[in-house]
Parts: structure tokens; C-alpha cells; sequence
């Protein structure tokens, strides 16, 4: 019998291996932007792209992951593609249209009076990626693997190259607003490389909709939507509201939004983490609907998080430990004043990877409700706390909001899942992974041998304590056979 875990491995480093050789070369990105923008211009464009995410969970409408359930439960195949395909089109088209027809009472509601052309790019970009998710989606649940690496690549390799003309040919410190609007261009352009790669789906499809079919999906999807736009605002509605909050509070614009650009680039560098997880997630939901039917799924699920728990936890020490490397990507020295938060929302990021692992529970027992209701609670404390403390503690607040609504989320899903879909994890491993990862981090920050710069003996010590975390882990999983029967 073949090994799922490894199998696993494998789409996690075939499907995942674009995205996190893409979200490095985004990584060049900061650097560049960092050495050219001062902080309040870097803010603009953070505060932009945190209304494309917020946007980019909406007009999917969870079709996806609907998507990836219905073809492992009804024969024909094509009729499932057909009805999420239609209905992403139909809702994604109308969004479009109406932000055609009020681009600037929007862009006068977030606070870009002057500039509604940001307004309908985004539009577009959010717009055409809704609209290839689901034949992106269809490429992956054929293992058409190279197809889908191919595309997904050339669209972030286009980002990337026109980011780096636009920085070094186009952009005007006098005018910043017209390298930012070139930047989106840039955008939009990148996305409709995946509709050049899918045009084959576009074509195929049969224009004959089952409208029964699209309310059942639509009703296990939608409590998705919630939970993913709930979600959306944990992770960045401290970036959108974070400086109409501190202008509230008596701060100057132009400091406010270089706030928002400070705790934006060093947020970047917590998102290492991020990486990880998404290459993992394109691999993972297929994955785990399609060992539904396993007799040992569970054993399996198990297995997998405890590799997970031990992986996020080395990414969060490799950071920590060597942050007078990583904070390089940052050229400007302006932006390291919020080189603190780095760690708190590294944390913060192991907790989300293990809620995402766990929300598996609510996907395959169909109780996508549980999803929606964690969110909101998240949602909820990540409003609460940013609204009041931001004004206060600055981006610290936004940093600590993020740690304590993931950590509150993933208590949570656990408690839940234990009730509605058993899965019996093993707390003392996650609690062994976890805790010698901050015992070391720690260790080094009360040592701070040699605080602010590289040396040697630093970098010597600190990595040394990576490679005995590594040399645990091997030690406790290696003895362990992997196969469909692991505990």
C-alpha cells in the first residue's frame, strides 16, 4: 500500500514548490521596495493589498474547497466543476460591475479621494484571480501537477519582472502615488497569465447550470466565505485600520501610514511561516478529503501534525534565532524600529498553521458552520483589541491582537473537533515542539549576546541550538515506522 504521508510530501513540494520559490522572489520585492519607499509610501501600497485579501476570499465564494468534496462524492465530475465555475463567474462579474459604477464613492470611503483608478485595479485583480481558482483548482485535483506549476510560476515570475521595472525606471519619489498605480498594473497583468494557462477549462465549459447542485455547494461553502472573511480580518485589518486609528489618536497622517508601512515590512518577515503554510494548504485539502474513506485516516492526521507542529516550530527558530540576517531584506534602517513585533507574530503564525490543520474536522463532517462561528469569535477580539489599543500601543497592539486571536482559535477548533469529530492529537508532542522552541528563543534573548549586529559566535550559538531542536525531532520521530498504520 503506498505511503499517504509521503504522498503528501510530495504534492506539498510539487503543488507548494511555485508558491514558496514565488513568495522568495516577493521577498527581493521588500528589499526593493524598502530602499526606495520610505515607510508612509510603503503603507499606501500595504493598506491597498489588504483590501485585495479581504476581497480575494469573498468572490470565490469557498467554491474550492466545496469543489475539491463534491467531486469525491458525485459522479459526474464535470457537472460539479460546471455549477462552481458558473457561479464564481456570475458573483465575480456583478462585483465587478459595481465597482465600475462606484470606483469613487469607494475610494473617497478608504481614504484615497484622489486616485478611484487604485479602486478598479484592485477590482481586476481580485476579480480575475476568483475567476481562475476554480480551473486552478480542477489542475490540481488531476495531479496535472506540472500544468498547475507552470502557470502559477510565469504569473508571479510576470509580477515580479515588471515590479523591478516599475521600482527602478518608473518611480518618482515626487510622485509615489503613480509608481504605486503602475505597481497594481502590474498586478492585474500577472493574473490574467493564469487566464491565458487555463484557457482550455474556459473553453471546455458547457454553459448548462444545476441550480440544485449550486445550492448544495453553495450552502456548504458559504459558512466558509464567513470563516475565511472573518479569517481575512485577523490576519489584516490591523493594516487597514491602522491608520485612521492612530490619526484618531492625534498622530499626523504622514506618520500614521509609516507606521502601517514599519509594521508591514517586519510583518513580512514573520511570514516565512505564511509560505510554508500556503505551499502545504495546496496540497493538504485534497489530501486529507481524499484519505475520507481510510479506515486509519485518523492515525494519518495524527502523523501529519506532528510533523507540522515540529516544521513551523523550526521556521519560527530559524527567524528568531538569525534576525540580524533576515532583517537585511528590509534595506532601510527606518523600518527596523518594528523589528520586535517579528517573533510575537511568528508565534502567531505556528498557531494559525495548527488551527488550519485542525479545521480539517469541520470539512469532513460538513459542519463548516463550527468554521464560521471560530471566526467570527476571532474576528471579533481582533476588532475589539485593534480598535482600542492600536491608538495606544501603536503596532504592538496589532502584533499581539493577531498572537491572542490565533491562539484563542486554535484552542478552540481542538475543543470542538474533540466533541463533533474526534481526531485524538498528541498534546504532549506539540507541547515538547512548542516549548523547547520558545525555551531556546528565550535563552538567546536573555543571553542577547553581541544586541544589534552579526558576529560569528553569535550566529555559531544561535544555529547550534537550531540543529539540537532538529537532532530532537529526528530523534523522537525517527524510530517511528511511517506507514497508513502510524500512531
Amino acid at each position: 500500500m503506498s505511503n499517504p504521508l509521503k504522498s503528501l510530501v510530495g504534492q506539498t513540494a510539487i503543488y507548494g514548490l511555485p508558491t514558496i520559490v514565488g513568495r522568495l522572489l516577493n521577498y527581493f520585492l521588500v528589499p526593493l521596495y524598502t530602499n526606495k519607499m520610505p515607510p508612509e509610501d510603503y503603507g499606501v501600497l500595504s493598506i491597498l493589498y489588504g483590501w485585495v485579501a479581504f476581497l480575494i476570499i469573498l468572490l470565490p465564494l469557498g467554491m474550492e474547497t466545496a469543489f475539491f468534496r463534491y467531486i469525491n462524492q458525485k459522479e459526474n465530475k464535470d457537472e460539479v466543476f460546471r455549477n462552481s465555475f458558473i457561479t464564481v463567474v456570475g458573483f465575480s462579474s456583478l462585483f465587478f460591475l459595481l465597482v465600475l459604477l462606484f470606483s469613487q464613492s469607494i475610494s473617497n470611503l478608504i481614504g484615497f479621494p484622489d486616485h478611484p483608478e487604485f479602486i478598479i485595479s484592485l477590482a481586476l485583480i481580485v476579480t480575475i484571480d476568483a475567476i481562475t481558482a476554480l480551473p486552478m483548482a480542477k489542475l490540481r485535483a488531476e495531479n496535472n501537477a506540472k500544468r498547475f506549476s507552470v502557470i502559477h510560476f510565469l504569473a508571479i515570475v510576470v509580477n515580479i519582472g515588471l515590479n523591478f521595472i516599475i521600482i527602478f525606471a518608473l518611480y518618482d519619489k515626487n510622485d509615489p502615488m503613480s509608481a504605486i498605480f503602475y505597481i497594481l498594473i502590474a498586478n492585474v497583468l500577472a493574473s490574467s497569465v493564469k487566464v491565458i494557462g487555463t484557457y482550455k477549462e474556459f473553453i471546455a465549459v458547457k454553459w448548462k447550470y444545476n441550480k440544485e447542485l449550486a445550492k448544495e455547494m453553495l450552502r456548504y461553502s458559504f459558512p466558509l466565505v464567513i470563516a475565511g472573511f472573518a479569517g481575512i480580518i485577523n490576519e489584516t485589518l490591523d493594516r487597514v485600520i491602522m491608520s485612521p486609528r492612530l490619526i484618531a489618536g492625534g498622530m499626523s497622517e504622514t506618520k500614521a501610514l509609516a507606521q502601517v508601512g514599519i509594521y508591514s515590512a517586519c510583518y513580512k518577515l514573520a511570514m516565512i511561516v505564511t509560505i510554508f503554510l500556503q505551499a502545504y494548504r495546496y496540497a493538504a485539502e485534497p489530501f486529507f478529503f481524499s484519505q475520507a474513506k481510510n479506515k486509519d485516516r485518523n492515525k494519518v492526521y495524527v502523523k501529519v501534525m506532528n510533523y507540522f507542529v515540529a516544521a513551523v516550530c523550526l521556521v519560527f527558530l530559524g527567524v528568531t534565532l538569525n534576525i540580524d540576517i533576515f532583517k537585511h531584506f528590509i534595506r532601510n534602517d527606518a523600518y527596523w524600529t518594528g523589528l520586535g513585533v517579528v517573533p510575537i507574530l511568528l508565534i502567531a503564525n505556528v498557531f494559525l498553521g495548527i488551527y488550519i490543520n485542525q479545521s480539517i474536522w469541520y470539512k469532513l463532517s460538513g459542519q463548516t458552520k463550527f468554521g464560521a462561528y471560530i471566526a467570527i469569535g476571532g474576528a471579533t477580539i481582533t476588532i475589539l483589541i485593534n480598535v482600542i489599543f492600536i491608538p495606544i500601543y501603536e503596532y504592538w497592539a496589532a502584533a499581539w491582537a493577531t498572537l491572542i486571536v490565533y491562539a484563542v482559535q486554535m484552542v478552540a477548533s481542538y475543543l470542538l473537533g474533540q466533541k463533533y469529530y474526534p481526531i485524538r492529537y498528541n498534546l504532549r508532542k506539540f507541547g515538547l515542539y512548542f516549548g523547547v522552541a520558545v525555551l531556546f528563543y528565550l535563552i538567546t534573548a536573555l543571553i542577547n549576546m553581541d544586541p544589534g549586529e552579526w558576529t560569528f559566535r553569535k550566529f555559531l550559538f544561535h544555529n547550534l541550538l537550531i540543529l539540537g531542536y532538529v537532532g530532537m525531532v529526528w530523534f523522537i520521530e525517527k524510530p517511528q515506522k511511517i506507514t497508513t498504520n502510524v500512531r
